[in-house]
């Protein structure tokens, strides 16, 4: 048995570890458990549910994600169209990888999305946020067409949707994916520049 006090954050790791190996559908609380030198029950006392717990393991994954989107947009001197190009291309860019190198958790959360969890909700929500922002600034500099930001950013969002959805990874091996998702940013963003 464990000999030091189990906490919320040993257990996400010991998850991730368990779904890295198993998988989404075949991960027990038992396997976390047994891992941890814990009864089941201990796990429980900290994640009510195995949802509670699989979600808490992609929320700490996809908080990883927002950190490279939030590099994409923070170099200085970006107009809002390259700002857009770079957040789009990087998003892109890290779900291709996540899902080709990390299949087990990208598989988890393309459960989540699915089963449209509150993680997952919340993980488009900030991917809106991002969007929107640079969308309101692209249109208070005059770069980007007048509009409704939240409703742009909902469409670029929709637009874009084959390159970043986890229900369309199976289209992600394509040959054409960069070439594709090159014409659909181009596309957007002569969609919303000022004319």
């Amino acid at each position: 048995m464990r000999g030091e006090p189990l906490d919320a954050e040993t257990i996400v790791s010991v998850t991730e570890e368990v779904l890295r190996r198993h998988g989404p559908q075949k991960t027990t609380v038992l396997d976390v458990a047994r891992l941890l030198g814990v009864s089941h029950g201990s796990v429980y006392r900290h994640f009510p549910t195995k949802a509670a717990l699989r979600e808490a393991v992609i929320r700490r994954w996809l908080d990883r994600v927002r950190d490279e989107l939030a590099e994409a947009v923070r170099p200085p001197g970006l107009t809002p169209a390259e700002r857009l190009r770079s957040l789009l291309t990087t998003m892109f860019r890290t779900k291709w990888a996540k899902a080709r190198e990390d299949p087990e958790l990208f598989a988890t959360f393309r459960v989540l999305a699915e089963e449209h969890s509150a993680v997952s909700a919340a993980h488009v929500e900030h991917l809106l946020g991002e969007i929107r922002a640079i969308v309101a600034d692209g249109i208070a500099a005059g770069d980007f067409a007048p509009g409704e930001p939240a409703v742009i950013a909902r469409a670029i969002l929709d637009a874009t949707t084959r390159f970043h959805d986890p229900s369309h990874a199976a289209e992600w091996a394509s040959p054409d994916l960069e070439a594709g998702s090159a014409a659909v940013v181009a596309l957007v963003l002569d969609g919303v520049r000022a004319r």
